[in-house]
């Protein structure tokens, strides 16, 4: 393992740990949930993504991190049915009824599935697959270098989604999770 990656993988795995204390109170019954508030005019939603979007879209990427750094992501991808309702830019719909999105279960078992085993993968590589072009063109115009695509996806990208489950968790009257 390549001292940059070791950093970076500890840090993924403090953001992994984290995922773990965000769903603590939280049941397949809210998991798919939007907050709502009463106001004078009656109730309001609001529209934020929900823990199931959250590790639903995380769970996409532990095969891009794999492929960015040029290995084969089959092992490590989400059921094929995530991409078109977790992909970026899909709406977070409310699912009152538990049909749009897959079980708790099976979401966060494919995320957890999917980024323990993209870690391991990823600790094994030398560092100098940090300075290789991103192979992806669309991803290579904001993050020229393998290194700056997975620094940012093991650690910006995922944290932001943690802190949108932070706040989607204190809406649901649930503790800080730290």
């Amino acid at each position: 393992m390549g001292q940059v990656f070791e950093q970076l993988i500890v840090a993924a795995r403090r953001g992994r740990g984290l995922s773990e204390k965000m769903l603590v109170g939280v049941t397949q019954q809210t998991f798919a949930r939007k907050p709502r508030f009463e106001t004078s005019t009656g109730t309001k939603v609001i529209d934020c993504n929900h823990p199931a979007f959250v590790f639903g879209h995380l769970s996409l990427y532990p095969s891009r991190l794999l492929m960015l750094a040029g290995l084969d992501p089959a092992p490590v991808a989400a059921p094929a049915e995530f991409t078109d309702l977790f992909k970026a830019g899909v709406e977070c719909k409310d699912d009152p009824e538990g049909t749009i999105y897959p079980s708790m279960e099976k979401i966060t078992q494919a995320f957890y599935r999917g980024h323990d085993a993209a870690y391991e993968r990823i600790a094994a590589l030398d560092d100098s697959v940090l300075q290789n072009p991103t192979p992806d063109e669309r991803y290579r115009q904001s993050f020229p270098t393998v290194g700056i695509a997975l620094t940012f996806m093991l650690t910006s990208h995922f944290m932001m989604h943690m802190g949108q489950v932070s706040t989607w968790r204190r809406c649901f009257g649930l503790p800080s999770a730290m």
